[in-house]
């Protein structure tokens, strides 16, 4: 199925292209706060430079900036997403990815969440169906509440190094 030609704010929209371009708007439009729930990063082009460049520069731009990641399976981002582990390294004050428990591996959707009021929600991990929307505070309350959830369900951190004797 082709991609849809254009990309409208609180539409279904399919077509993995524009789902990146989609995340690439949300970051963009990212200040202060990022939260992204997922479960791999295989989807959405997030090992791309462009990826890097545009989480990198939300990352340097503000002092008080946070990019807080929750994976299901943190493989792909370790073997894949190297230049998005290395920005780990540089940033791991402000950036912390955390893998979930048992008890949320059957979720099948992820979202981009930026300061509470842009995002783009993937409706299943399997369908390039999704909406995203900017200066939506409602629908993005209501994944900032969903996010929260899954962060009690995380069980590790990812870490930089590896720790033992």
């Amino acid at each position: 199925m082709p991609d849809n030609l254009t990309l409208i704010p609180n539409q279904l929209i399919v077509g993995e292209r524009l789902y990146a371009e989609a995340i690439n708007i949300v970051l963009a439009n990212a200040q202060h706060d990022l939260l992204i729930f997922d479960q791999d990063l295989s989807h959405g082009d997030f090992s791309s430079l462009q990826k890097h460049d545009l989480l990198q520069q939300f990352l340097s731009k503000n002092v008080n900036s946070r990019l807080t990641i929750i994976l299901q399976d943190t493989s792909f981002f370790h073997d894949k997403c190297l230049r998005l582990f290395n920005l780990l390294n540089v940033y791991r004050h402000k950036m912390t990815v955390y893998e979930t428990n048992q008890s949320v591996k059957h979720s099948k959707d992820c979202f981009v969440l930026a300061d509470d009021q842009h995002y783009v929600k993937r409706i299943h991990i399997d369908q390039a169906r999704f909406k995203y929307g900017l200066n939506d505070l409602e629908s993005a309350g209501l994944l900032n509440t969903r996010f929260k959830e899954l962060l009690e369900a995380t069980q590790d951190t990812v870490t930089i190094t590896k720790l033992g004797l």
